[in-house]
C-alpha cells in the first residue's frame, strides 16, 4: 500500500510533467504544494488533514508564488528581447529597400526589411539605420 507521503509525491510529478508539456505557469502549483505536503506527510497527519494541507498550499503558491514567476519570466525575455540587440544598428542594404520588399545583412544573416510609408526608396550597398521590427521584418532608414 501507498503511504501518504507518496500519493503528493506522485502528484507533483504528475502536476510538474503537466507543466513541461504545457507551460502555463498553474500546474507548478500543484507540484510545489505537493512536495511540501509530502514533507510535512512524512512526519505527520492523516489524509483528510493532509488534503486540506495541500489545497490551501495549492491556493497560496497560485496568489503568491504565480505573479513572482511571472514577473521573472517576462523580466527574462525582455532583456534578452529582439529589439535591444539591433535596434539602432547601422548595417548595408543587400537589396533595394521599398515598402513592399528588400534585404539587409546582420552578422552575415540575410534579413528582410522595408521602410516605412513616405520614405523614399533605399537602393543597393546604402549604410541604413534599424529602427523597428514586425516580427521578423526589420523597418529601416537611410543614415
Amino acid at each position: 500500500m501507498l503511504e501518504l507521503w507518496m500519493i503528493f509525491i506522485i502528484i507533483s510529478v504528475i502536476a510538474a510533467l503537466v507543466e513541461i508539456f504545457a507551460p502555463t505557469l498553474f500546474s507548478i502549483n500543484f507540484a510545489i504544494a505537493g512536495i511540501i505536503t509530502a514533507i510535512i506527510a512524512v512526519f505527520w497527519g492523516n489524509f483528510y488533514t493532509l488534503m486540506i494541507i495541500f489545497l490551501a498550499l495549492s491556493l497560496i503558491s497560485i496568489i503568491f508564488i504565480k505573479p513572482i514567476l511571472v514577473r521573472y519570466l517576462k523580466s527574462k525575455t525582455s532583456s534578452a528581447d529582439f529589439s535591444s540587440e539591433y535596434i539602432g544598428k547601422i548595417v548595408k542594404s543587400i537589396e533595394p529597400i521599398s515598402t513592399t520588399k528588400g534585404a539587409i545583412t546582420i552578422y552575415d544573416e540575410r534579413w528582410e526589411a522595408r521602410i516605412k510609408e513616405g520614405c523614399e526608396e533605399i537602393p543597393t550597398g546604402c549604410d541604413v539605420k534599424i529602427i523597428s521590427n514586425d516580427s521578423l521584418v526589420l523597418y529601416v532608414e537611410k543614415v
